[in-house]
């Protein structure tokens, strides 16, 4: 689960039960203001110890110290001088390094198991999509096969002297992140299993911590953070796979709900008299506007559940669709307006509740957009409440299939932001240079 970072200059607060000072008060200290100056320049960009000082209220010996010691965990880097202003020596100017720090971000679903990795610069270091048949196999199966993804990816990134700071797999389904265990997973046939303790026993490293996390979730952060509505503090983003899930920002924030299970849409009973949905309901929204009922509706031939001995990727199946749709298929014209009004209706509901600026679609949907998005916004229009309907529109994701394993990555990277002293010192602590003014 995502928390926002809540630093403060002068390191945070102390424990009222402890005197000032001790070495237990002093580490929580260092440990802030190291993540104070680490993520400064992370944000704001390259500039000399003088600048990180006055921006950000900290003592410039205690900059050079923290400097320093973040140049020894492989962070930060000198890169050239830089003028603090219009006279005066230049400083030399500090970035943020990481190239030898890597965050690796998994997604298992019904069909693909992906891989996104990282550097903490942001360098792309593997992104992959492996296809999986997760819907037709038991968890042990379905993990074994994960956790070879993540050896072969631990390997690649070894060969880059990349360290791994940290692994977060991203699961459609209620997630209890405290444990790493997966509640429930309606369209994996997942129930308790305890993924976090599945993938240390089948041989993730002891000094990798594992996280697991909603994919809808860790989706609706990667486009906050990083997608088509980059900064949009209201936001709604709609997975389009096989199942749906919603990741809801509001006011800035992720909005996980009182166990962390907020954002659970596609479970939203829409049609009393609809299909049976995975999760053994009737008329789940899911039902109607997931991948599977549109190959159902578009594809019957190969739906989902008919194993004909092809594995098929989604971009496999929406290609086929489109090929029909080319073709003159009237049934793919049909489907896709089908699913488009469901969309908007679906989604009238969620602006209703939520009220966001936009909703970013994903997967297929976000493959669909040009056909989909003028049906669903005029659906939208017609039923959301006059004004928060108005003001919301439907935004095509520019992340693919990837977006949660993205946002899985980004997990690990905010974590490592948040606390530097989990990336070992690899080499002598440099003595602080001289400060160039």
């Amino acid at each position: 689960m995502h928390r926002s970072w809540t630093g403060s200059r002068n390191g945070g607060s102390t424990n009222s039960n402890r005197s000032a000072g001790t070495p237990a008060d002093q580490a929580t200290v260092r440990r802030s203001n190291l993540s104070l100056v680490l993520r400064h320049v992370s944000e704001y960009g390259p500039r000399s110890r003088s600048v990180v000082a006055m921006e950000t209220g900290l003592n410039k010996t205690t900059v050079t110290s923290l400097v320093s010691e973040l140049q020894a965990r492989g962070l930060l880097k000198e890169i050239g001088p830089q003028h603090a202003g219009a006279v005066g020596r230049p400083g030399l100017a500090l970035a943020l390094d990481g190239a030898g720090v890597g965050a690796l971000g998994l997604e298992v679903n019904v069909d693909y198991i992906a891989a996104f990795a990282t550097d903490l610069g942001g360098r792309v270091l593997i992104d992959r999509r492996v296809s999986f048949d997760a819907m037709g196999c038991d968890s042990e199966r379905a993990l074994t096969e994960l956790a070879r993804v993540i050896g072969e990816a631990m390997a690649e990134l070894d060969l880059l002297e990349v360290k791994v700071a940290g692994i977060t797999v991203a699961v459609p389904g209620l997630v209890d992140t405290a444990t790493g265990t997966v509640d429930v997973a309606p369209n994996l046939g997942w129930y308790g299993v305890p993924v976090a303790e599945w993938l240390v026993r089948a041989g993730v490293p002891p000094n990798v911590p594992i996280s697991v996390d909603n994919d809808a979730n860790l989706a609706a952060l990667a486009e906050f953070t990083g997608g088509v509505a980059s900064g949009t503090s209201d936001l709604v983003y709609l997975t389009g796979e096989v199942g749906i899930g919603g990741g809801v920002i509001s006011g800035g924030r992720l909005l996980s709900g009182a166990d962390g299970f907020a954002g659970e849409v596609g479970h939203v009973m829409v049609d009393p008299s609809g299909e049976r949905c995975g999760c053994g309901r009737i008329g789940c929204w899911e039902t109607k506007v997931g991948l599977a009922a549109l190959v159902r509706m578009a594809t019957p031939d190969h739906a989902y559940g008919l194993h004909d001995g092809v594995m098929r990727d989604p971009e496999e199946r929406l290609a086929e669709i489109e090929l029909r749709w080319a073709a003159g298929d009237p049934r793919v014209d049909l489907a896709i307006s089908e699913v488009g009004r469901w969309l908007g209706r679906g989604s009238a509901t969620l602006v209703n509740l939520f009220n966001p600026r936009v909703i970013v679609i994903g997967g297929y949907f976000a493959k669909l957009a040009d056909r989909l998005i003028p049906v669903a916004q005029a659906e939208l229009k017609r039923l959301g409440v006059e004004g928060s309907a108005a003001r919301c529109d439907f935004v095509a994701s520019d992340l693919g299939f990837g977006a949660a394993s993205r946002g899985a990555a980004g997990i690990v990277t905010e974590r490592v932001l948040s606390n530097p002293t989990a990336i070992d010192v690899r080499l002598a602590t440099p003595a602080p240079e001289k400060e160039r003014e």
